[in-house]
């Protein structure tokens, strides 16, 4: 088991940064602002991924952390890119 971990977090890397490059891609062509919206929504998930995939690899609880703080600002700018989508404004008077 202990062999085959290298390679299983080598692929997922390759793998995540693979979805991110494709996902920068249609950062930058997207048509619409809600396609550039989910590709934004997509990298941040693939940082996640990528950070606990690193976390795995190191054997280190910091990079666990890492993730959460990138998922907890990936959430909180989804939600305010949605509602000034929606509404034209983030913060109601």
């Amino acid at each position: 088991m202990n062999v085959l971990l290298p390679w299983a977090v080598h692929f997922a890397l390759a793998c995540f940064a693979l979805a991110m490059f494709l996902g920068l891609l249609r950062l930058l062509r997207g048509p619409s602002a809600e396609d550039r919206i989910l590709a934004l929504d997509a990298m941040y998930i693939d940082a996640l991924l990528i950070m606990l995939t690193l976390g795995i690899g190191f054997g280190s609880g910091a990079y666990f952390d890492i993730a959460l703080v990138i998922a907890l600002f990936g959430f909180a700018g989804s939600s305010a890119m949605a509602k000034f989508l929606l509404r034209g404004e983030v913060i109601e008077p």
